[in-house]
């Protein structure tokens, strides 16, 4: 049990990969927010290039095929955002998880070895006492004369 305190009680110079963490997700949020403004800007920017007079199909047509080129980037970028989180699932799982459940296993080995030992050294000899108490009652009882 020691090992367990011990290894989450780490000094704040240790901690450094939290701290990364943190920064990489402010980051992370800051790019999403400036990205999202400019895929707007480009929005505003092609409907009002679409409301110009003299717009032929061409034009709509290469300004769809590129929206759909944004979309599909759009789509890669939440995709490596799961592909990150199923990785920092899968260390959480491996680092964090798995010596949790060692140490419980750990601990139900050590109560069923510690209940079979009390149940050889404490419990079986009181059920004999008493198995020698009650025959010996009743032998006492055989041989008391009745009123």
């Amino acid at each position: 049990m020691e090992n367990s305190t011990a290894h989450r009680e780490l000094p704040a110079e240790l901690n450094v990969p939290e701290i990364e963490q943190k920064d990489q997700s402010r980051g992370m949020k800051i790019g999403l927010i400036v990205g999202g403004i400019l895929i707007l800007g480009l929005l505003i920017a092609g409907l009002v290039f679409l409301l110009q007079p003299g717009t032929d199909t061409g034009k709509v047509r290469d300004i769809f095929i590129i929206f759909l080129a944004l979309e599909f980037l759009l789509i890669g970028l939440a995709l490596i955002i799961l592909i990150i989180q199923v990785a920092r699932l899968s260390y959480l799982l491996q680092h964090e998880i798995k010596p949790i459940l060692e140490s419980t296993t750990e601990t139900v080995n050590t109560l069923r070895g510690t209940t079979a030992f009390m149940s050889e050294h404490l419990v079986q000899p009181v059920i004999k006492l008493n198995e020698y108490l009650a025959g010996l009652s009743g032998l006492l009882k055989y041989f008391r004369p009745k009123k």
